[in-house]
């Protein structure tokens, strides 16, 4: 290690840890820092032409706030969203809008283009950012991250059709293309690289780019980390990614569950001083972070730039549904999040659902997509829920699951079962036993999907069709959707995606 890099990481280390000091203030309080924020928000935004429609001026409360302005899913914002992408400013918030996360959230082919302002940029995205190494730095206080560089996995931006001042892309390549230039010393591969969108080739310019670096953090979805990881085995022939990088100590994780994946890593940098740190950073912010490694949860971010409201699962649907403040929710609750930022985004739906399983300080767990779930016959099966029960067969059977997908099916006697595409990178040596073990672990983690299997008097058990290597690739790939930002669907109340990619198989 240089003299140089040493101090660098020094004194980075000590002037990141500070910010831990702030961040316990809302551990403590969380309703009192939200509600602070909250005042923030209204009276930055109350001269907008939507804090104009909706009297920000004289909004006092959060109930105020409640009662006036609708909860909305972005059909409902588009139109707004649009007269902002066309250049015109001060429309939901003040500041001159140029960037916009394109997101899907699914793999269908409508896109969303989420505003980025220039305060949701700096106190939300690169403060989570910033967050995460200080709760790193302070859990593993003799760290050597910042002695190399960062191998992120960006995504690709493209020019405004409606402004041609403004950009949209993938959130990760609208936040590498805002950072501080002194940032490319902390980072790789290039951004000429990084910012490709043609993904097959830039799988592998990105490890013919990076071996030879000194990596010693990977930030990214894991499913897409883990093919850079194999692209850079088949080229220097190593089976263990310290071999290539031995500095490696962190990989930053997110978009996905971790628990189908954790085996593949685990084979993959067989080192027990290798950590892992989950992260909730969306297209429209960046919402919570792994505080303790020893916990399976995430602590919410309570003062960057985001004020959260809670839908309770039986309040969905609902034309005007109940909102609970943070103060409001119930531990091992389930809701639905409502976001309000500082980058113009009110009352709006996420999409998201989480189980809250801490109040103070506040924690999540990302349970899964309000419309990704099987709820055919009652069994209320999430995605967590699925995420898990995988998780322990493979470990119960020696498999490792690179992707999967389930729906429901019907018999014609009015009973029908669970029908999942499993696509494996190590199979087990019994596929009955796999599939009958992965049948137990979710009864037992979902007691309605229990009671609605008992004495398969509802469903029957699990019938599991194994998919082979590069399925899933190839269709996303048909769906133009490759991309550390899209993702195969985990679960649906419908066959549609099941049935595209059975047909490719068949």
């Amino acid at each position: 290690m240089s003299p140089v890099r040493s101090l660098i990481n020094t004194v980075t280390t000590a002037f990141i840890r500070r910010r831990l000091a702030d961040m316990q203030v809302y551990m403590e309080h969380p309703a009192a820092a939200q509600q602070r924020l909250f005042k923030e928000l209204i009276d930055t935004a109350k001269d907008t032409e939507w804090g104009k429609q909706y009297e920000y001026s004289s909004i006092a409360t959060t109930q105020e706030y409640a009662q006036r302005v609708p909860v909305q899913d972005y059909d409902a914002i588009k139109p707004w969203i649009e007269r902002v992408m066309e250049g015109h400013a001060n429309v939901m918030w003040p500041e001159r809008i140029q960037w916009f996360a394109k997101s899907s959230g699914t793999t269908s082919d409508k896109s969303k283009f989420i505003p980025v302002s220039p305060a949701s940029l700096d106190q939300c995205h690169f403060k989570g950012g910033r967050d995460a190494m200080s709760v790193y730095c302070s859990y593993y206080p003799e760290t050597k991250i910042f002695t190399g560089k960062t191998l992120v996995l960006g995504g690709s931006h493209k020019i405004n059709h409606l402004d041609s001042g403004s950009r949209y892309g993938d959130v990760s390549a609208v936040m590498l293309e805002n950072l501080p230039f002194v940032a490319d010393v902390f980072r790789t591969p290039e951004r000429s690289i990084a910012l490709m969108d043609e993904w097959e080739s830039k799988i592998e310019k990105m490890a013919l780019a990076t071996i030879n670096e000194h990596v010693t953090q990977i930030a990214g979805v894991p499913s897409w980390t883990m093919v850079l990881i194999k692209k850079i085995f088949e080229l220097t022939g190593e089976t263990d990614l310290r071999a290539v990088w031995p500095d490696l100590e962190l990989f930053s994780h997110g978009g996905v569950s971790f628990a189908p994946y954790r085996t593949q890593y685990q084979h993959a940098i067989p080192h027990a001083d290798m950590h892992y740190l989950e992260t909730y950073n969306a297209s429209e912010g960046f919402f919570a972070l792994q505080d303790d490694p020893t916990r399976n949860d995430m602590l919410l971010l309570l003062d960057n730039g985001v004020y959260f409201e809670f839908v309770p699962m039986d309040e969905l649907g609902n034309e005007h549904p109940k909102t609970l403040g943070i103060d409001e929710v119930e531990i091992e609750g389930l809701y639905a999040l409502v976001i309000s930022t500082n980058a113009g985004l009110w009352r709006y739906l996420l999409g998201d659902t989480v189980r809250v399983t801490s109040l103070q300080p506040f924690r999540i767990q990302i349970a899964g997509r309000v419309k990704h779930y099987i709820n055919a016959f009652g069994e209320e099966v999430m995605v967590d829920n699925t995420d898990q029960a995988l998780a322990k067969a493979c470990a119960e059977t020696g498999a490792q699951v690179t992707d999967y997908t389930a729906a429901p099916a019907f018999t014609t006697d009015g009973q029908g079962y669970h029908e999942w595409l499993v696509e494996f990178d190590t199979p087990p040596s019994d596929i009955a036993a796999f599939t009958e073990a992965l049948d137990r672990h979710l009864q037992q983690l979902n007691s309605d999907y229990e009671a609605k299997r008992y004495k398969n008097m509802v469903l029957q058990p699990i019938k599991l069709h194994v998919l082979p290597k590069g399925t899933f690739f190839n269709w996303l790939r048909s769906k133009g959707k490759l991309g550390g930002q899209h993702k195969v669907p985990r679960l649906s109340n419908e066959r549609t995606y099941l049935e595209e990619i059975l047909a490719l198989v068949a």
